[in-house]
């Protein structure tokens, strides 16, 4: 990926959360945008999204609220950032921070991990300090 890519990822990710801030407090009070991938030819994007608490079905409906919005959002974005091709944007939920979730919940349900005992320091042996020119 190349470093523009970069730049405009963070950019459209930044720019979106303060649209959903700005805009839609209310609404989106719970959403976080936690990546967007831009495609190298400006054309398409993937949004990922975050739902803060709630379950699934919650995730699932504000997700929808989401896509629904996209056209307003999507011209409030034309109008902050200049590009020569404004991506459509495709949202996706971020099942990541839950799958980490998860796994921190099992790691602490396994309890702390067994004490190793300290392996012993080796001494060097002797005649490794000299110098080997002498």
């Amino acid at each position: 990926m190349s470093h523009r890519t970069v730049r405009i990822n963070e950019l459209v990710q930044r720019e979106l959360s303060d649209i959903l801030r700005k805009r839609y407090q209310s609404e989106a009070v719970t959403i976080t945008i936690t990546e967007v991938r831009v495609a190298p030819d400006l054309r398409d994007a993937r949004v990922f999204v975050s739902v803060v608490g709630g379950t699934e079905e919650e995730a699932e409906v504000k997700l929808r609220w989401l896509r629904k919005q996209s056209a307003a959002i999507r011209e409030e974005l034309a109008k902050r950032i200049v590009l020569k091709y404004l991506p459509k944007f495709e949202y996706r939920l971020d099942k990541s921070l839950v799958r980490t979730t998860r796994l921190l919940g099992l790691l602490d349900e396994m309890g702390p991990a067994p004490e190793r005992p300290a392996e012993p320091v080796q001494d060097e042996p002797a005649g490794r300090d000299e110098d080997p020119e002498t």
